[in-house]
């Protein structure tokens, strides 16, 4: 009895010199994970274990955090690794099922545009959150936000 397996699929395109974008996707997986690691593990430490533990995450402890640079540039670090980590892999993922080429493009753009939608988004939120903004109605504001 002979099994014969079948011959792997070939690559889509080959490669003709170059940047070697797999190469340096593949390279970026590895660095921004470990990178994510030790944000992640920061970020839980730090709102997990500091202080009052998780009794004390509310808007108040939030707003505090997003008013102090060094967390805004975490966050954002943490945010930018983390989209592009998982839009990398969602890429990988469409390369390796989307067979036919204007669906895998259709679904590689779909990707980009949700990734720079929600960077853009959530670095704008990061900078720009006040929980005392000027001129809101005092009863609106959270109690620590002075009335003046």
């Amino acid at each position: 009895m002979t099994v014969s397996i079948e011959t792997p699929r070939a690559p889509r395109t080959v490669r003709r010199g170059g940047i070697n974008w797999e190469k340096w996707g593949w390279i970026y997986m590895r660095v921004s994970g470990v990178a994510l690691v030790v944000l992640i593990f920061g970020h839980l430490f730090v709102n997990l274990m500091i202080g009052d533990g998780v009794k004390a995450l509310d808007f108040a402890f939030v707003g505090g955090k997003l008013s102090n640079p060094f967390w805004q540039w975490w966050d954002t670090l943490l945010l930018w690794l983390a989209l592009i980590h998982g839009a990398n892999g969602m890429r990988t993922i469409t390369n390796d099922y989307a067979r036919n080429n204007l669906v895998n493009l259709i679904l590689k753009g779909a990707i980009l545009a949700a990734t720079i939608v929600l960077l853009i988004l959530g670095t704008l939120v990061i900078f720009t959150f006040d929980p005392c903004p000027a001129g809101a109605a005092a009863n609106l504001l959270p109690t620590f936000c002075s009335a003046g």
